[in-house]
């Protein structure tokens, strides 16, 4: 058994590694026991240039980026998965506030966002990628979005910087909710403390976010003890012992990365605000980070979120990115949307056009990226759509006819197998007569055992004609465990017979007597199936029914993407070394 909280992390290829351990044998009966058959049922590869690792021109690059077949995909994940959301378990948890807490850029960070640009000219232009790439450039702006002097130490501690902003907010809670020793939790993956001694003077040169906070926070009231990082509890036992401080209000404020503090992390009862100082890759984390605050045994009943981020730099960019993200994983895992393909996430990397949109300061990027959102939107409920339609003509054209035909023909041949009952009808007193092996027994103990010893004979699959009983004929086969009898009439009726002989015939009796039942079974399955028939045909050919706002939220899109170079409008000249 497989328990997760968040079963795909970042990217859908995930889903498989889950399939290849839950379902193995259901993935070989379908033919998709390799990765690469899997992949081409409900993936679809993309190909764009990129820079070469060698920095000597550009090369097509292929990967997997876009998923397709989602329902189809999700009802097999089904067979094994059991997916509770949060809304359908409605667990006592407390509720959540949350607080986007902005921050206006300093003139330094302004001018390093400008330098972020000319360097992501450089790379798109073609240099050596060991001295400088699209990654690097990507951390270095979401370290800036943090705070300057992770990249220059000695640049001045601008007051107010989000960094500052948290500090105030943690210092503002611990002293409302000092008479309860309520606690706080600070999520930072970047700057993680490097593990030497606290140096907690005020004057002490910065080295990381860690000690920076904590230097500030003590400096603010808090008593040493009352601050801990996570990183400082380097086994389980330590953890297990910070994690009780923290249940007990003796530790206030906790700080931590997600990878340390995210999963695992139970030290929730006092727990009244938490604070994500930066924006992670993967929708996972936020989850997992919210987790630990949004939990049973939280005694506040309700609990504040706090997201920073700083104004034109990466992390708007990069909190609406995630967020996208995890509305397609939610989409994907609760199937509440018609939604039969999405783009995959597995993207650790800002394209040039982003940056260079992005350090210019430019508004058309957000509105880039709702629009981006809103028109897949709409893209995937028109394919939606218009897989529907060809569904219903296929309905109109095979599936229903051939339905109809089926269910008019059992229904002839229970009306006339009904018929032949009626001519051979059970006495109330006696038996009605069974023929076995062309000899007739009119004693109901002699035709059971003699039925028991004709099916002790049978030992293959295929049926053997050993009888015939009321007007129907009697087949036995093996199954290869059990012995099962048809009865041939019109139609043919399975029962499953066991060793006593006067049950067997009593099994066989309830079988036929149970045919007006399903005939009339039979009769309503014909009325559905007309209803739908004629449904279907109603609804073949109608239009779209947002084509014209798809249409131009597409135009408009496109006018954007070339706008802001977004696409690779430029071919670049490979060069030779």
């Amino acid at each position: 058994m497989f328990a997760t909280g968040t079963p795909i992390s970042n990217s859908m290829t995930e889903m498989y590694s889950i399939q290849r351990y839950l379902q193995y044998d259901r993935l070989q009966e379908m033919g998709m026991g390799q990765f690469d058959s899997w992949a081409s049922r409900f993936g679809e590869t993309t190909t764009a240039l990129e820079l070469a690792p060698e920095g000597t021109g550009y090369r097509a690059r292929t990967r997997f980026a876009k998923f397709f077949n989602l329902p189809e995909l999700m009802n097999i994940f089904k067979e094994v998965a059991d997916i509770k959301t949060a809304d359908q378990l409605n667990l006592p948890t407390p509720e959540v506030e949350y607080h986007n807490i902005v921050s206006e850029p300093t003139e330094f960070q302004k001018s390093m966002v400008k330098e972020l640009s000319k360097r992501a000219e450089k790379v798109h232009s073609g240099i050596d990628p060991h001295i400088d790439n699209m990654l690097r450039i990507t951390s270095d702006g979401r370290k800036l979005g943090l705070d300057q002097r992770i990249l220059n130490p000695i640049l001045p501690d601008a007051p107010g910087t989000k960094v500052n902003k948290c500090v105030a907010n943690i210092l503002k809670i611990w002293k409302e909710g000092d008479a309860e020793k309520l606690t706080q939790l600070v999520f930072c993956d970047i700057a993680t403390p490097s593990g030497k001694a606290n140096d907690d003077s005020k004057d002490a040169p910065f080295t990381n976010i860690y000690d920076d906070i904590r230097r500030k926070l003590i400096n603010g009231g808090m008593a040493p003890e009352q601050v801990a990082f996570i990183h400082n509890a380097n086994t389980d036992v330590q953890k297990k012992e910070l994690f009780a401080k923290v249940r007990s209000g003796q530790v206030r404020v906790l700080i931590g990365s997600t990878s340390k503090m995210g999963a695992g992390t139970n030290c929730q009862d006092r727990l009244i605000a938490l604070h994500d100082l930066d924006c992670p890759w993967r929708p996972r984390d936020l989850i997992q980070r919210k987790g630990r605050i949004e939990r049973r045994g939280n005694q506040n009943p309700v609990v504040h979120v706090f997201r920073y981020v700083t104004n034109a730099t990466f992390d708007a960019y990069l909190w609406q990115t995630v967020e996208n993200k995890q509305k397609f994983i939610s989409q994907i895992m609760t199937s509440k949307s018609p939604m039969r393909s999405c783009e995959d996430m597995d993207e650790a990397t800002l394209s040039f056009a982003e940056i260079k949109a992005l350090c210019a300061g430019d508004p058309r990027i957000k509105e880039r990226m709702d629009l981006d959102v809103e028109v897949s939107r709409l893209k995937i409920m028109k394919a939606d759509h218009q897989s529907n339609q060809y569904r219903l003509e296929d309905n109109v054209l095979r599936y229903f006819p051939k339905q109809i035909q089926e269910a008019q023909g059992f229904i002839a041949g229970l009306q006339a197998d009904i018929q032949t009952l009626n001519q051979h009808p059970r006495p109330e007193e006696g038996f009605a007569g069974m023929e076995i092996l062309g000899m007739t027994y009119t004693d109901k103990a002699e035709a059971g055992a003699a039925l028991l010893d004709a099916m002790q004979d049978v030992t293959g699959k295929e049926p053997v004609v050993i009888g015939s009983y009321r007007g129907f004929g009697l087949s036995v086969k093996f199954t290869g465990f059990t012995h099962e009898l048809k009865l041939k009439g019109a139609v043919a009726y399975q029962v499953e017979l066991g060793t006593d002989v006067k049950g067997n015939l009593t099994r066989i009796d309830n079988a036929l007597e149970k045919l007006p039942e399903r005939l009339e079974d039979y009769e309503t399955t014909l009325a559905n199936l007309l209803q739908q028939q004629e449904a279907a045909k109603a609804e073949i050919g109608k239009p779209f029914q947002y084509e014209d706002d798809l249409r131009s939220k597409s135009a408009r899109l496109a006018e954007l993407d070339a706008e802001l170079n977004i696409g690779g409008a430029s071919q670049p000249q490979t060069t030779s070394s």
